[in-house]
């Protein structure tokens, strides 16, 4: 059973204003209030300052899982430069974005934060690439997901607290994660909260995406522009800066694309939202309101992606170095099902409650690239 979050205005110092209280004056009808949080599985006591969905933040942010994306790949590995987004610059990205979308529109930011933050933390080493090896080496042992294993991550892998295993997250954080899970879910009870953070990964992927893949030589910006969504931003910004070119025209298309977005986001969400008149953060997730982009923007970003997945995604260069990289994975996979007792201790002993396959593939999902290919030369390599 989880402890719902009570409405303590009992003030701690003279002038101090409660997370509560701030809510009351920031947030629209349909956010989500902490007053009306399911609460967390292990009860708590009530923090004097912090809100529950602000602590939520703090504890993914100070996990050991969220730290580890500083050296997990977003699409590009390390060994192409050190320019590109990581798995951790991603997320700070999406979290950065979504914060914007969530104070335009008047939604708990705290709560957005604490979603977007999570949102990769389960991502394996080597990005999609590790996940599709892990999935296949666990396809008789229920498959490998990126968002069940950060659900794994932050309810039992997690050891920062003595009462209780993970990190006890509010329900609306974890619900928010389990819809991630599950796609067929997608737009089904969901809160806007966790709406908004899946607007803000689409805007931050394509943007970010292009940016990097231009900088790293991999397509040119023009080839880019036989897309209508980079074409429009580059005439943008020639219109407002007049004929720029190099890194810096680069770099000024790719603030268009995001603020372009951004913008269409909320000009298409904020004026649906005013209409409809939703009493409660639960009617506007029952009903069958999305924020998103309007149809002439989701358009022109399924022709981007489309440009994406056959020019940067399946670039030769990149085909092979997630080659090398699965491959590995599979190895080890082997490997450690061979000699468990190479395991560290607390993935050994889960070996009695998940099973040898799951147990091994939780240990390799947590690894960095790093520390994956220490490990894959340590022990597989000869």
């Amino acid at each position: 059973m989880t402890e719902r979050i009570k409405s303590d205005k009992k003030k701690v110092w003279p002038g101090l204003q409660t997370a509560l209280e701030r809510e009351e004056v920031l947030l629209a009808p349909y956010a989500m209030y902490s007053r009306d949080s399911a609460g967390r599985k292990y009860q708590e006591q009530e923090h004097p300052y912090r809100g529950p969905f602000q602590r939520d933040r703090d504890r993914v942010i100070h996990s050991a899982a969220y730290r580890r994306l500083s050296d997990k790949t977003q699409v590009f590995t390390g060994e192409m430069g050190d320019y590109h987004r990581t798995r951790l610059t991603h997320t700070m990205e999406v979290a950065s974005i979504a914060r914007t979308i969530g104070r335009a529109l008047r939604l708990n930011e705290d709560l957005i934060e604490a979603l977007a933050l999570l949102h990769d933390i389960g991502h394996p080493p080597f990005g999609h690439a590790g996940e599709d090896a892990l999935d296949e080496c666990l396809a008789d042992f229920g498959g490998f997901s990126h968002n069940q294993y950060a659900l794994c991550l932050v309810e039992e892998l997690e050891e920062r607290y003595h009462q209780f295993p993970g990190l006890n997250l509010s329900q609306e954080v974890l619900d928010g994660q389990e819809s991630r899970v599950d796609k067929t879910k997608v737009g089904t009870g969901r809160l806007l909260e966790a709406q908004v953070v899946d607007v803000a990964d689409s805007v931050t992927y394509d943007s970010h995406d292009t940016d990097d893949a231009v900088q790293l030589g991999l397509v040119p910006l023009d080839a880019l522009m036989e897309t209508s969504l980079v074409r429009e931003a580059e005439r943008r910004v020639t219109d407002r800066c007049g004929q720029l070119s190099g890194d810096l025209l680069r770099k000024s298309v790719v603030h268009e694309l995001i603020d372009w977005q951004v913008s269409e986001v909320l000009a298409a969400s904020g004026t649906s939202l005013d209409r409809r008149s939703f009493t409660s953060a639960r009617e506007a997730s029952a009903s069958d309101y999305r924020i998103g982009p309007g149809p002439e923007l989701a358009e022109q970003k399924a022709e981007l992606e489309a440009f994406l997945y056959e020019q940067v995604y399946h670039h030769p260069e990149l085909v092979r170095v997630r080659r090398v990289a699965q491959k590995q994975l599979r190895q080890m996979f082997v490997g450690y099902g061979h000699r468990p007792e190479l395991l560290p201790s607390r993935f050994y002993a889960r070996i009695g409650q998940t099973g040898q396959e799951r147990s091994v593939g939780d240990y390799l999902a947590g690894m960095t690239d790093r520390y994956c290919q220490q490990q894959y030369q340590r022990f597989f390599s000869g």
